[in-house]
């Protein structure tokens, strides 16, 4: 990518400067997004399937051991739309300003 802008590593520009330039979006920003909205799409769902059973699975019975916990996958979701988050994603003009 960078030999395409005539940039070299010398130049010390930064990956969001050459994002920016080319108009290519972060593949992390990208994934967060679809990540939201098939939540989202998941937790307005109600005819029985498994996705909610999944997104609400909690892996580790007893006690956790020592050393940070390992997140998981609506913990980012509940951190931003708080522990209410299925009610929130049923409305969407509210899910998607989040």
């Amino acid at each position: 990518m960078r030999a395409m802008l005539g940039v070299s590593l010398r130049d010390q520009i930064r990956n969001e400067e050459i994002r920016r330039r080319t108009r290519v979006t972060d593949i992390t920003q990208r994934v967060a997004k679809l990540k939201w909205q098939w939540a989202g799409h998941i937790a307005r769902r109600n005819d029985g399937r498994c996705g909610l059973k999944v997104l609400e699975w909690q892996p580790r019975t007893g006690k956790r051991s020592v050393g940070r916990p390992p997140t998981r996958w609506t913990d980012d979701i509940r951190r931003v739309a708080g522990s209410h988050w299925r009610q929130a994603a049923q409305d969407c003009v509210l899910w998607n300003s989040l």
